[in-house]
């Protein structure tokens, strides 16, 4: 007999995994199926996918897949988005910012914010191009596949690094229904349930409803411990009918509405000023993120609302030798926040009489705000001031003034394709994709009045909440799409696969800042006798005319694939490919450029006639209002197999990934507000490899284990050349998933159930700077405020940003019957503390860090009827 070790050591938030570590894994579960040698009922499920456009067994597929079947994601009690993607190995996701901002990495490839996914979203059979769309409720689950590596040629738009494939349970002749009600910790609830059915010859109907509340884990102290921090409540209303009229025709009509209300940007500021740190003595100046202690203080109460219209229609008519498929999309998702600001740090609302008041208030009352921060008997910064403040963001203060962002996106997509459906050795497929998408991204800050009410709109030229920087803009998008795929197979044993997609998208932005509004906080003309535009871009300096003009693009991409695999034994596959996967290029918010180069870049390279940058050995970033296009090419080698009569599947690969114009996230902030920007890393090259195992221990005994490692860098970036051998972004050095679930039967149709989902993160950098000094908009303020020579003072570095590795483990435990089960639940039952997230704003000098989740306890009764 014998048992299955994870050897690891944990010390201060840290999981070290050892060489040792792996191989006992790897020898413990091929040594697994020992303890069920005499029960013949031991097996794994072979499992059939769809990730080629057809059905096939998983082992046939010449690439890595983690596929989890209806009674997997039953058991783990599967519900959204982070559920699944914490059980694939490889695979990991930050859901930290607002509703529907989900950045998932796969490989090393990440998405990013204000641009695209990196995979596409199939969900039953519909390619779905909003990044919010994929996070949802999920219900009526039948199956998910996460194929990862380069499937634009197979799946089309975005599909860089993966395909996420989720088919949920078509309404058919047999009626049924189900109810889930689940109560958790924090007044967290969530209720869903169904019905389908036939309601005629031919025509099946289902409907869905869920509704998901929670106060969250959090607490506002300033605002007396208020569940004002991370609560979310969304509710759902899903539709579906199928109609068959003949044996050959099947058309599958959906409908979803949504709704989303939350609450938003869940972050504290920490800073990297070691110079200052040491000089003052103020050691939380250039804290560690993983020993960030979070507290909550905002005075504006941030408001999430997201609502979302899907329309989709899909048809598959059968013909003699083919299939011809077609589908069309309608989708209108709207997404606003609001939520308290960033500006006190830079003294944008210093000369604001309600700034003033409020930090006088707090000083006379002796507030406390987290170290090294401190309200001063003026806003002013106590560089320039003997008794001012020194103040970060999220302050109770009105200083920060207020945030608000606009994500709304319209897609109107449709995809025809005809496929071959004959037995022979020959298989192909050929198609066509249109894609029109019409999006609003705005990004504004408006003065806090100190009333307590916020007022929502991004343009306020009035009023206690008006609006004194706007970057605001019209993005359009049309995509056209022509694909095919050979599948041919050579021999008995050996197959070869080519598929090949060519990519035309066109896009447009236009500017929606009012030219003639003005505010007067901050004069981006540097005329004091003049009021300010509302965005740098309108600057007579950068825009003598006064006129942002409408910009447009078009990119081009092939996208091809190749693969082969060889049944090399019975039960053992190896396979190959080639792949080359595509981003679009497009544009940032109009102004960008101006709004870093004036605040940032020449406040930086010119006070005082010192270039703090060159000094450092440190570059600025040079940012541009629009990015290139991402391109990738991918290599992957690995097996397939099946051992000990069924009762053991093991896979294995290797990859290497270079990507040209990685497409990067980087959130900026300074006098301006806040500025999210997308720029290139010119290339990046990406190494790694992965294991994955299926055990049955017994019939009633199933484990599973997958282990990734990735090794990336950074070979060349002008946009900041100082990063150049750091690691890609979002990027853990590996991932560790393994669990699996035990059923005592008590008898025929009673029994218990216990099971069991870890995941180990490594650890991970969120941005290109990773270390060595860098310059900092406190350089200049340094010297202006404290002399000649002061101005080192400011310097960042950023060798403590990187999130430690962590581990978490959800359980779950209960009875179950033939059509109702009662389970207790637990996740992060380990109560493990961690960062979700650490965005670092090197300009800034420090990060704004996002936590985890906490340890939560809760039952689950379900029915079917």
């Amino acid at each position: 007999m014998s048992t299955l070790h994870f050897i690891s050591t944990h010390s201060k938030k840290s999981i070290k995994l050892s060489a040792v570590s792996l191989v006992a894994i790897s020898s413990a579960l091929i040594s697994m199926p020992a303890y069920g040698q005499t029960d013949e009922g031991a097996y794994v499920d072979e499992i059939i996918v769809t990730a080629r456009r057809k059905s096939e067994s998983l082992q046939d597929i010449p690439g890595s897949i983690t596929a989890l079947t209806s009674a997997t994601l039953a058991k783990a009690g599967v519900s959204r988005a982070e559920d699944f993607i914490g059980m694939t190995p490889g695979v990991t996701m930050v859901n930290a910012a607002e509703a529907g901002d989900t950045q998932v990495n796969i490989r090393g490839i990440n998405g990013a914010r204000d641009a695209e996914n990196s995979f596409a979203f199939v969900l039953d059979g519909i390619l779905y191009t909003n990044p919010a769309a994929f996070n949802r409720e999920y219900t009526d689950l039948q199956q998910i596949e996460v194929f990862k590596g380069p499937q634009g040629a197979i799946y089309g738009r975005n599909a860089a690094a993966g395909a996420i494939i989720v088919t949920t349970d078509r309404p058919d002749e047999t009626s049924n229904a189900s109810l889930t009600f689940k109560a958790a910790e924090d007044n967290s609830y969530l209720i869903k349930g169904g019905v389908s059915g036939q309601i005629a010859d031919g025509v099946f109907l289902g409907a869905s409803v869920d509704y998901r509340t929670t106060d969250g884990y959090y607490r506002n102290s300033y605002l007396g411990n208020s569940k004002t921090v991370d609560a979310f409540e969304s509710f759902n209303l899903n539709g579906r009918l199928i109609l068959e009229p003949t044996d050959r025709l099947s058309i599958d009509l959906k409908a979803r509405k949504g709704e989303v209300d939350a609450n938003a940007i869940t972050f504290n500021a920490n800073f990297h000023l070691p110079v200052f740190a040491g000089a003052t003595d103020t050691p939380d100046a250039n804290l560690d993120v993983n020993d960030h202690e979070f507290v909550f203080q905002n005075n504006v109460i941030s408001d999430n609302d997201q609502d979302a219209l899907e329309l989709s229609g899909k048809f598959d008519y059968e013909m003699d030798d083919m299939t011809l498929t077609g589908w069309a999309l309608y989708s209108d998702i709207e997404n606003n926040l609001v939520a308290d600001g960033t500006s006190a740090a830079f003294g944008f609302f210093n000369n604001d009489a309600a700034c003033q008041e409020s930090v006088a208030a707090f000083n006379a009352q002796g507030f406390p705000l987290p170290s090294p921060t401190f309200f001063g008997e003026s806003p002013v910064g106590v560089i320039f001031a003997p008794n001012g403040s020194f103040l970060g963001a999220y302050t109770p203060s009105t200083c920060d003034g207020v945030q608000e962002q606009l994500r709304d996106q319209k897609d109107i997509s449709a995809e025809l394709r005809l496929a071959s459906n004959t037995t022979g050795p020959l298989s192909w497929m050929v198609g066509g994709y249109v894609l029109d998408i019409d999006r609003q991204v705005g990004v504004s800050t408006n003065r806090d009045g100190g009333t307590g009410t916020v007022t929502r709109g991004l343009v306020q030229l009035t009023g206690e909440n008006r609006t004194v920087a706007l970057a605001h803009d019209d993005f359009d998008s049309s995509v056209y799409a022509a694909f095919g795929s050979l599948d041919y197979e050579v021999s008995d044993t050996i197959e070869a696969s080519f598929a090949l997609r060519y990519d035309v998208e066109k896009r447009s932005i236009s500017n929606l800042v009012p030219t003639t509004a003005t505010q007067e906080f901050i004069d981006l003309d540097f005329d004091p006798t003049t009021a300010g535009p509302l965005n740098a871009g309108l600057s007579s300096l950068i825009n003598p005319d006064g006129v942002i003009p409408d910009k447009e693009a078009t990119f081009k991409q092939l996208q091809p694939k190749v693969s082969v695999t060889w049944d090399v034994l019975e039960n053992t596959t190896l396979f190959g490919s080639y792949g080359v996967g595509f981003k679009a290029g497009g544009f940032n918010n109009s102004g960008s450029a101006a709004t870093i180069n004036i605040f940032n870049n020449n406040l930086i390279t010119t006070v005082s006639g010192t270039d703090f940058a060159a000094q450092l050995g440190s570059d600025l970033p040079i940012i541009t209002d629009d990015y290139d296009k991402e391109k990738s090419s991918a290599l992957e080698a690995g097996f397939k197999g099946a051992f000990l009569d069924g009762r053991l599947r093991l896979s294995g690969a290797g990859y290497y990934t270079d990507v040209t114009d990685m497409q990067f996230f980087e959130f900026f902030v300074g006098g301006f507000g806040l500025l999210r920007v997308v720029s290139n890393i010119d290339e990046v090259n990406i190494l790694g490899f992965e294991f994955g195992a299926d055990a049955a221990v017994t019939e009633n005994i199933n484990l599973y284990g997958g282990f990734n490692f990735t090794d990336s860098e950074i070979k060349e970036n002008g946009s900041r050349p100082d990063t150049v051998g750091n690691k890609s972004p979002y990027t853990p050095d590996y991932t560790v998933n393994f669990g699996g679930d035990f059923t005592l039967p008590l008898s025929d149709k009673l029994g218990f159930l216990v099971r069991a989902d870890a995941q180990i993160i490594g650890p991970t950098w969120f941005h290109t700077v990773q270390g060595g000094d860098a310059a900092t908009i406190f350089n200049p303020l340094f010297e202006l405020g404290f002399g000649a020579g002061a101005g080192g003072l400011g310097t960042g570095n950023f060798e403590n940003s990187q999130r430690d590795s962590y581990m978490t483990l959800d359980m779950r435990a209960g009875l179950q019957g033939e059509s109702w089960s009662l389970m207790a639940f637990a996740q992060n039952l380990t109560d493990e503390t961690y960062i979700e997230e650490a965005i670092p704003a090197p300009e800034f000098g420090g990060s704004f860090l996002a936590p985890g989740t906490q340890r939560r306890f809760g039952a689950e009764v379900a029915y079917k009827f």
